[in-house]
């Protein structure tokens, strides 16, 4: 349970996130929507209080008066937040939000809809609901409407639709009212509701609490940390985009990695190593639903690629063009703009892509719980992702750190292309292709003696981050999770050792040691210190990996949930949130570190 200050915090990351894999928002912890793009992830932020601060900023608030305290937590094992509120004479409201995700005539129903339920649970509280709509990226405030029970917020592109049984005049003009009784606010779509707001708003809260809890008891997690295990996974199940099969890496847009960086990037997009890694972690405790949803996506990537250049992300619809513009309007998080909208990452070569594409389909040959296992035909349209991840293979590129203004042969992507020649080679081998298996079996074999030979620099005892290089990466850690090299092999453990030297502020770790086009990153990223977990757990240095592994727990926000980087030595979060990759690195540790279930039972 989240207990929070008197005032929220300003311009802070203590957020929940609401969702149902169509739409979400970021809720701070005084139960205040900061942020909600619609009609989907990547869309307009119709509350963009998380980047305006102060008066301009839109979003949606059920305030209490005299606030004293608060109180927020999710109900277990669901997506379902409850923060409490308390004033300075004891009188207390609960607020329940979530987005309605349920099974419903053959189909998934997950409407953009936002649900608010306040109650009072002590005394005679008296509230305040502000409601701030504005379109265009802050630029337009809507034209209001009203009728007896609703309030519709008019806009060129879009309309949304409050529907409510509390007091339409008082939601309008902002009056304080004594809240006697439940009342519940409905936010979506400009459609009249089917049955009565009441009704609908707890129908909608039991199915979703049911659909929840189904979802999670199905999960095979493992014996310790579980409750850290369900919600990195409930959050990343939320990260999907249910309609195409796109995973976001992240809901937010520019939210620096470090304070006045210029660090401020939009990751609302799939990006296919990002989502490889949610899919893996997701499988890793058998929630298999979203690698197929993914499948379909991934699928079309590649058709679309052709036989040629697959780029390293795309929208959430599969649109290849994100060209990358300013929106000066809005301040930024704590006013450190820019603001950005687009990601020119679409536009890198990045190597490592093809074996990000051929490890998130390979289980689907090989798993027979699948509804649609891939079998002969898929096979072929990888093996063209096959050919493209020979043809690139020891060419210079971006990397996976998406470098802007260098370009080397980095050991990372070489990295990927053997992996991709070597599942390849395995799902030949099941689908009784000995030709083939040989053929890429070849071509893994020639790539793995090269990466470990070229990648090596003596002088440093370690992998370098490229073929010939001399710099630290930690992204080289990954040798060893997808199978290039024994965990135990002296050059992996020495490799480990000089990272730790190098890349890490006590158990955080950094990206890598170069400086890059802004300059030194000054925060450790959270995936990298999970793969120095995992690694520490392979070489046989498990209790320190534990360690590390709370002192991350203890990094998360009061809810559980992670952004993209951790400041060494204020412990604060950084980055864009919540990050996929550092909660798939919440699922991979427990995993990996776990005691096992038959030492209790």
């Amino acid at each position: 349970m989240n207990t929070a200050a008197t005032h929220p915090q300003t311009g802070s990351l203590n957020l929940g996130m609401i969702g149902n894999c169509a739409i979400s928002a970021l809720i701070d912890d005084h139960a205040r929507m900061v942020w909600c793009c619609l009609p989907r992830f990547d869309g307009d932020p119709v509350f963009n209080a998380l980047l305006q601060p102060g008066d301009e900023g839109s979003h949606f608030a059920i305030e209490l008066e005299d606030l004293a305290s608060a109180h927020q937590w999710y109900e277990p094992n669901t997506a379902i937040l409850r923060t409490q509120l308390f004033d300075k004479a004891g009188h207390g409201i609960e607020i329940t939000d979530f987005a309605p995700r349920f099974y419903s005539r053959s189909r998934y129903f997950r409407p953009m809809t936002l649900v608010r339920r306040v109650r009072p649970i002590q005394g005679s509280p008296r509230i305040r609901v502000a409601l701030k709509v504005r379109y265009d990226w802050g630029q337009t405030t809507p034209e209001i409407t009203r009728g007896s029970n609703h309030i519709r917020y008019v806009g060129e592109g879009m309309t949304l639709r409050l529907s409510t049984d509390a007091p339409v005049s008082h939601v309008l003009s902002g009056q304080a009212f004594v809240l006697t009784r439940e009342h519940n606010f409905l936010l979506g779509a400009d459609e009249t509701l089917v049955d009565g707001i009441a009704d609908t708003a707890r129908h909608f809260e039991q199915e979703t609490t049911a659909y929840w809890r189904s979802w999670s008891r199905a999960l095979a997690i493992p014996l310790e940390w579980q409750d850290a295990v369900i919600r990195a996974a409930i959050t990343l199940k939320l990260s999907l985009y249910e309609e195409t099969g796109a995973i976001v890496a992240a809901m937010t847009t520019s939210i620096p990695e470090s304070a006045h960086s210029g660090r401020n990037w939009d990751y609302r997009y799939c990006w296919l190593r990002d989502a490889f890694f949610v899919v893996r972690a997701l499988n890793s405790i058998s929630e298999v639903g979203t690698m197929e949803d993914y499948l379909r996506w991934l699928s079309n990537v590649v058709v679309e690629g052709g036989d040629g250049h697959i780029q390293p992300l795309y929208g959430i619809g599969l649109e290849k063009d994100l060209p990358e513009s300013f929106v000066p309007q809005l301040a930024g998080y704590r006013g450190m703009g820019p603001v950005r909208v687009g990601n020119q990452a679409a536009e890198h070569f990045q190597h490592d892509v093809y074996g990000n594409i051929v490890l998130g389909a390979a289980q689907a040959f090989h798993d027979h719980r699948l509804l649609h296992r891939a079998g002969l035909a898929e096979f072929k349209r990888l093996e063209q992702v096959g050919d493209n991840a020979v043809r690139v293979y020891g060419q210079p590129d971006a990397g996976m750190w998406e470098l802007r203004t260098r370009a080397r042969v980095h050991t990372s992507s070489a990295l990927m292309s053997w992996a991709a020649c070597d599942r390849l080679a395995k799902i030949a081998a099941t689908l009784q292709l000995a030709d083939r298996a040989s053929h890429w079996q070849h071509h893994a074999d020639r790539m793995r003696a090269e990466i470990l030979d070229k990648s090596w620099c003596e002088e440093r005892q370690a992998f370098a981050e490229s073929f010939g290089g001399h710099e630290l990466d930690a992204s080289v850690l990954l040798m060893a999770e997808v199978g290039l090299i024994d965990p135990k092999d002296p050059r992996f453990v020495s490799t480990v050792e000089a990272m730790e030297k190098s890349l890490c502020d006590g158990p955080y770790m950094r990206r890598y040691e170069a400086a890059d086009d802004f300059g030194k990153p000054e925060t450790a990223f959270n995936i990298c210190t999970f793969w120095r977990i995992d690694a520490l757990a392979r070489i046989g240095r498990k209790a320190e990996a534990r360690a590390i592994f709370e002192t991350m727990l203890a990094a998360r926000n009061p809810l559980g949930l992670l952004s993209e980087d951790t400041h060494p030595d204020t412990r604060e979060m950084w980055g864009n949130f919540p990050q996929t990759y550092s909660m798939v690195g919440v699922i991979n540790a427990a995993v990996r570190l776990s005691a096992p279930w038959d030492s209790v039972i």
